[in-house]
Parts: C-alpha cells; structure tokens; sequence
C-alpha cells in the first residue's frame, strides 16, 4: 500500500468534530429562537400588570438574561463551527493532494519499471502503456514529455502491433477465454538487424469490487538470459563427453589404422601381382574412407576433450594479418576482397592458445569464403569494447536461414557437401575455453561472426 501525510485518524476526528460542530449549532440557534419567542409572550404578560407588580415583574425579567447568555453560545459554536469546517476543508484538500501524489507516484513507478506494462479493456483496446512497453512494442512518443509518461487512450487494439507481436493478442484471446494467469510465453522478433527476445504474460485487472475491467500484460527483453541459455545448452553437449572421446578413439581409433595399414599393404601387392585398375580404385576408396573416419574421431575427440588450454601472450592483429596471407590466393581465385580494417586504438597482448585461436579465426574465415560462391567481401575488424578483445569477421553472402540459426554451433550439424559440421562446433568450444563468447548477426545482405575474448 502507497502510504500518505496525513493518517485516517486524524480525518476521522475533523469529520466527526465537523458534524458535532453544526449539530450544537442547530440546537443553539433553536434554543435561542424559542427563548426570544417566549420572552416576547412574558413581555406581553408584564405590559398587562399595574403598579408595584410590574416594577417586580421587570427587574426579574432583566435578572435572568437568558438571551445574553444564549447569544454568547450561539457566538462560541459559531467559532467552534468555523474552526471544525476549517479542519474538514484542509481534510479535503489533504486528500486530493494526497491522491494526485499517489497518481503521480504509480505514474513515475510505471515509468520506472525496466519491463512494459500494458493494459487493455476486455475487448484488446489498449487503455495505457508505459515507456518501456512502448519501446518493446515500437510504438513511438509524440514528444520528449510524453516518452517520459504513462500513455493512455492511445484508441489502438493490442492486434494493431504488428505481426512480430501477434503473441500479445493470442495471450489475451486466452485470458479472455479461460480466466487464468498465463507467464512466460517467449517469443522472437528482429529490430535494427538484431535478434531479440521477448517473454510475455497477462493477468486479469480487477477493479476494487473484484470486478474483471480489462487485462494487463507485461513484457520482458529478456535477449541477453536467452543468450545465456543458449550458452548453456551448448556446454551440455559437450560436458561428459570426454571419457566417451577416450573410449572411442580406443575402440575404433586402434582397429581403424591396423585396417588402413593392411589395406595399404594390400594394394601394394595387387599393384605387383594382377594391376587390376579396378581393385586398385577401389582399395583407394577404403582407404580414402578409413581417413575420413579417423578425421572424424579427431575432430570428436578434440571437441569433447576438456583439458585446461597453454595461454601465451598473444597478438591478435598479427595473427589476423597472417591470416590474410593465407587466404589470399584462394580468395583471390573465388573474386572475394579481403579488407582489414585499420586500428583505431593500440590494442595490447591477450593471454591465449595461439593455435587454437589461430584454428577458430581460420575455419570462420573459411566458412565466410564458402558463403560467397559468386564473390564478394571479407572484412575484418578488432576492436576494444568494454575492456574486452572483439573480432568481426564479416562477409556478403545470403545470410543464415531463419530456421537453422540456432542450430548451426551443434556438432555434426552441417549444410555443405564437403563439411563435417564439427567447425563451429570446435570454434564454440574454443572461444568458451578462453572464457569469450561467440555470436553471429545475420541477414539476406551477409553474416558477422563476433568473437569477444578478455583483454
């Protein structure tokens, strides 16, 4: 409860004070009336009396002075009156101070508050919303003033929204429906080219006699737990696996290269003995297929390994100007533009792996390459940003597809022919070694890969 000044004591006091006031000013002011009213009849009587009686009727007429004494009274409640109405009206004007505080006071909590809040009638009219519910929801402010308040009848239906909030309308068809508090529906909508994640729920708005007026709905930006999640469930996959990683690389390993060995010597003496072309093509099939298992197995095991990282001092504008020699010919031969973009800061040494770092900005530049069939660019930047060491890798390819963003750091998870779908996967792994994080933002116009890794 929002407390006030003034305490309902006090208000109680100065109403009751109020009534008595004018109740015992009523019965003076009729006791007064009825008394000059009886007076009038005893001064008739007493013009009626001669002599001696009426000088005696007089002089008792004049001692009693009731009339006086009922005037002065009538005067003190008069006073007692004024000052009882003088407390009620500071009472009144104590309350509706009180009340546009406590307006003002919800206004700014409102206001205040890091998550939106939405109310509507029971039809989806929305009846007000917060800045921060404007600014999930994207509606704008008509002024400075106003991004600063609680709008209200802004007439427009909680359908209106747009398509990305369609969620908000279903959860107030369902509360409309079935009366029951509905929490945590997430969902995901793009604003300025950035994934964003929101999670939204509704209650029913009671008035004071329990009567169900309208819903509100509240809604969260909840982008950086989500990416927390993720980052979460990407661990799950890995962890556990290492004694896994061991027993296969000796289950299958050991096996795999006695059979590459005997399969060689096998070809070496069919090539002397028969010079069958067709068995020799397809010895060297097996054998191309028995490394590929093997690369296979390396690249599991590599992932699922948990042992603590070497860290040097590391420079990464040199590893990545290093990088570029090594891309450049094949770029070059697929039409792709390499750009690094010049340093706006001396950067200093970060503590790393430098192979294993080496390997993570590697595989994401080829994956970039690989975007980009028909050319295009790769651009490189490193930056500080917020005392921590960020890369983007940046290409102008087709982007990701929608439907398999969330799944391309799984292992094994893979789109082209060619791949084993463990690069990013390792890469992932990696960066989450150095304690950095990796991301991507992605559109039709091309994708940045982000690394951030402590400074």
């Amino acid at each position: 409860m929002i407390e006030t000044n003034d305490s309902p004591r006090f208000k109680q006091f100065a109403f009751a004070l109020g009534i008595l006031s004018l109740f015992a000013l009523v019965v003076t002011t009729w006791v007064l009336l009825n008394v000059r009213h009886e007076q009038a009849i005893v001064t008739k009587l007493i013009s009626h009396l001669e002599g001696n009686d009426l000088q005696v009727a007089n002089e008792l007429s004049s001692e009693l002075g009731l009339q006086k004494s009922l005037s002065l009274l009538l005067g003190l409640n008069l006073i007692a009156a004024a000052i009882a109405f003088s407390f009620v009206v500071r009472g009144y004007f104590s309350s509706e101070r009180n009340l546009e505080d406590v307006k003002v006071l919800s206004a700014d909590i409102l206001a205040s508050m890091d998550a939106g809040v939405i109310t509507t009638d029971m039809t989806g009219r929305v009846i007000s919303i917060n800045p921060r519910g404007r600014e999930l929801v994207g509606l704008s402010t008509d002024n400075e003033v106003q991004s600063n308040t609680v709008q209200s009848s802004t007439s427009q239906n909680i359908k209106q929204l747009g398509p990305e909030h369609a969620l908000l309308a279903t959860i107030c068809q369902e509360m409309s429906k079935y009366h029951h508090p509905i929490r945590d529906r997430d969902y995901r909508m793009q604003r300025d080219g950035h994934g964003v994640a929101l999670r939204a729920g509704c209650t029913m708005l009671k008035n004071r006699y329990k009567e169900e007026i309208g819903m509100v709905i509240h809604v969260r930006d909840v982008t950086e737990k989500a990416w927390m999640e993720e980052r979460l469930r990407r661990m799950e996959r890995y962890m556990g696996l290492g004694s896994l990683a061991a027993g296969l690389q000796h289950e299958i390993k050991n096996p795999l290269s006695a059979l590459s060995l005997h399969i060689q010597l096998l070809c070496e003496r069919l090539q002397k003995e028969t010079g069958d072309q067709e068995v020799n093509e397809i010895l060297e099939v097996l054998n191309t297929e028995i490394k590929r298992i093997s690369g296979v197995l390396d690249g599991f095991r590599n992932y699922a390994s948990i042992h603590e990282i070497g860290r040097a001092p590391v420079d990464v504008s040199v590893m990545i100007e290093k990088l570029v020699r090594l891309l450049r010919p094949d770029a070059e031969q697929k039409k792709i533009k390499l750009i690094v973009e010049p340093l706006k800061s001396v950067i200093g040494l970060i503590q790393a792996d430098a192979a294993q770092l080496e390997q993570v900005l590697l595989n994401l530049a080829l994956n970039s390459i690989a975007a980009m069939p028909q050319g295009g660019t790769l651009h490189f930047k490193v930056s500080d940003r917020e005392g921590k060491l960020r890369v983007d890798i940046s290409d102008t390819g087709n982007g990701i597809p929608r439907e398999i963003q969330s799944r391309i750091f799984d292992p094994y998870f893979t789109t082209r022919s060619d791949g084993t779908g463990m690069g990013l996967a390792l890469c992932d792994k990696i960066v989450r070694q150095h304690d950095g994080s990796i991301d991507f933002e992605t559109s039709p116009r091309g994708t940045t890969f982000t690394v951030m890794l402590p400074s």
